[in-house]
């Protein structure tokens, strides 16, 4: 267990070297400085996925290698390295010679092309495992004369909280990973948002929201701070759709389709606070949440998609894209310059192709395919 000076000079840093960018550097800094070290590293892979070279993390403190033999490293001593890391008990320091076999060819030419020119004479290495099965690996070196012999004491003692501290960072980066992957997948479905107090008051949006509605140009801040419309159908709509839902944490939401080419629709629904909870606080409390949606694909590239997708025939894609936004088909037909007549034929052999049994059906098969996110 590590304990006294040691405790102090290297748990501090290893706690906090988590939150840093690369992590760790102030522990590494002082682990070569307590065991009077000229290079000290610590290499794991934090992630099951991807090559094994992609997954490879290498952090150190001290001299790094000179380019030509980092170059040399990296392109011919890398896949051949003797290295048992693997094999290696968790938990136990090694030195040089229990890695490295005197009189073995690939070991000495690892030695005398790489460790020795590095100034890495003198090495003690430990393994450790997080829970996950992770390992990491802690190397500390020396150009001239032995390490202290309490030193590998010292990276034992330091191996469970080593151990702790990966499965931290493990858990950490699986965190990051899967919050960067839903930030794309929500960018990629173009969805931003804002939220306004019970008169329609715009009290906060986040960057992408505010940029889609300042592109549209359809909806707009007014100068008492309301979110307003320049069309008078659609802000008889908005005003309407505000005094419906600011009043009743219960209502249902409304939505409003705000432009057709480019597509852009609006989702409002009321923020679940309570009208006397709200004025018990401040009359800013938010009352509706406004979800904005667009579309950047062109009408056309989207009937082009959607016609890949159920190997429909273009006038059909046109009618399923119409009919996939709300309009109902005697709205459609004559925009796509059919009969209503017509636009039933159409309509069934849509529903035929894509399995849907009716309109409500095909929303939703197309809303959760993946032009969600196309």
């Amino acid at each position: 267990m590590l304990t006294g000076e040691d405790a102090d000079t290297l748990l501090v840093p290893l706690i906090e070297g988590l939150a840093e960018d690369p992590p760790w550097g102030g522990f590494l800094d002082a682990l070569r400085a307590r065991v009077s070290g000229d290079y000290a590293s610590l290499v794991f892979r934090p992630l099951p996925f991807g090559t094994p070279e992609a997954r490879v993390i290498h952090l150190y403190s001290g001299q790094a290698f000179p380019p030509d033999l980092a170059q040399h490293h990296r392109e011919n001593l890398n896949r051949m390295d003797p290295m048992p890391h693997h094999d290696m008990r968790e938990g136990r320091t090694y030195r040089l010679n229990e890695l490295l076999q005197p009189g073995d060819p690939d070991h000495e030419t690892y030695m005398s092309e790489l460790l020795v020119p590095a100034g890495m004479n003198h090495l003690r290495m430990i393994r450790f495992t997080e829970r996950g099965g992770v390992s990491g690996w802690i190397t500390v070196t020396r150009r001239k004369g032995e390490f202290a012999p309490d030193v590998d004491g010292l990276l034992e003692a330091l191996a469970p909280h080593m151990r702790a501290a990966l499965a931290s960072f493990v858990a950490l980066e699986r965190e990051r990973m899967t919050a960067s992957v839903a930030k794309e997948a929500v960018r990629r479905m173009n969805f931003g948002w804002l939220t306004l107090d019970r008169e329609g008051r715009v009290l906060n949006a986040d960057a992408h929201g505010a940029q889609m509605l300042a592109a549209a140009g359809r909806l707009s801040r007014g100068k008492d701070g309301r979110l307003t419309a320049r069309d008078p159908q659609l802000r008889r709509q908005l005003l309407d759709a505000i005094a419906g839902l600011s009043g009743n944490p219960q209502a249902r939401p409304r939505a409003l389709v705000l432009s057709r080419e480019p597509w852009l629709d609006l989702l409002m629904v009321p923020s679940g606070q309570s009208p006397d909870t709200a004025q018990a606080t401040t009359q800013a409390e938010p009352a509706i949440v406004c979800y904005l949606h667009a579309d950047n694909w062109s009408s056309a590239d989207r009937c082009e998609q959607l016609a890949q997708l159920f190997d429909l025939a273009p006038s059909e894609a046109r009618l399923a894209l119409a009919l996939s936004r709300g309009m109902s088909i005697s709205e459609a037909a004559p925009d796509l310059g059919l009969t209503v007549e017509s636009a039933r034929t159409y309509s069934k052999r849509i529903y035929a192709k894509t399995g849907a049994r009716g309109q409500a059906d095909l929303v939703r098969f197309i809303h959760r395919s993946v032009l969600v996110i196309a």
